[in-house]
């Protein structure tokens, strides 16, 4: 081996090891959102986010154009409601669904030519020529992935809160009824309950309107923060009764009602799609399952008796 072999292959060597130092190093980092009272909340990107987010400064030129702005936006609400404030902005995002394919995406395709180049025979051969093919739908998932996962958080986080807002809607019903005031019972139920997506947000309305800001708008922010349907028509009730003069507790009340009712509904919703979901491993999983349990004994018998 030449000298200049020596040295690309230990140049090699320390590239590698820095790169494996990099990754594993960013991957026992953890991540902090900082709560609307000082508090912090663990709350991880995914990985290859972590590792391609400070290249994002790279893109600064081409996603700060005017033709993002109003995509921008958007993003900014959506990662605002999926709890992710702080660590991400809509400019790095658009950046990330370019970085996806353009590091990501070579790194998984020589890595894919490299496997199907060791299979043996034609087998390998007629895989290598599908490399191309392959490659193409591999940039194109990584470009789709971050709004893939974006899509994925929202949901985890408006599920949380649709799971939560029944219980705390009967515990302000209740507090408020005994004759606490409304931003007391808040208080009192953030207190004693466990923080979760719905909490955070409580939470944060409870210190807008520590600082100055009304109620209503308080309120009006919370629900435009959350993107959540039923959290949003349970402001908007509020926010009527208020204007109006009507008891909050009455309110309160009819609310809770609906969404106790609501809850049922999609429970019921759940239980009537499930036999249409165990259609396909029914019939793609355990009936061959059963046949292979049933029939393999004889077919066994069957090829060592020669027939």
């Amino acid at each position: 081996m030449t000298g200049e072999d020596l040295i690309i292959s230990a140049m090699a060597a320390g590239a590698a090891l820095g790169l494996s130092w990099y990754c594993g190093n960013t991957a026992t980092q953890i991540s902090y959102v900082t709560l609307a009272d000082g508090r912090r909340q663990e709350r991880a990107l995914p990985l290859l986010f972590r590792l391609l987010l400070p290249l994002a400064p790279n893109l600064r030129g081409l996603v700060n154009k005017k033709f993002f702005d109003r995509e921008a936006e958007q993003i900014d609400r959506k990662i605002v409601a999926c709890g992710y404030e702080g660590l991400l902005d809509g400019r790095e995002f658009i950046a990330l669904r370019f970085l996806m394919p353009l590091v990501a995406g070579p790194a998984l395709i020589l890595l894919m030519y490299v496997c199907f180049n060791a299979l043996p025979g034609k087998a390998g051969v007629a895989m290598v020529r599908r490399v191309p093919l392959f490659g193409m739908l591999t940039l194109l998932m990584l470009f789709l992935q971050p709004t893939s996962w974006l899509r994925r958080a929202l949901n985890s986080r408006h599920l949380n809160i649709q799971r939560a807002l029944p219980y705390v809607l009967d515990l302000l019903t209740l507090s408020v009824e005994a004759g606490l005031d409304f931003m007391t019972a808040i208080k009192r139920i953030l207190d004693y309950r466990a923080m979760d997506a719905l909490g955070e947000e409580l939470l944060r309305m409870f210190r807008e309107v520590q600082i100055g800001k009304t109620r209503r708008e308080a309120l009006r922010n919370m629900s435009t923060r959350s993107m959540h349907p039923d959290l949003n028509g349970v402001v908007h009730s509020l926010v009527q009764a208020d204007e109006l003069g009507v008891s909050i507790a009455y309110i309160l009340r009819i609310q809770a009602d609906q969404m106790r009712v609501k809850r049922f509904q999609r429970a019921e919703k759940l239980a009537q799609e499930a036999p249409v979901k165990m259609l396909f491993p029914l019939i793609f999983f355990i009936f061959p399952a059963i046949f292979v349990v049933l029939l393999g004994p004889v077919l066994l018998d069957l090829f060592r008796h020669g027939y």
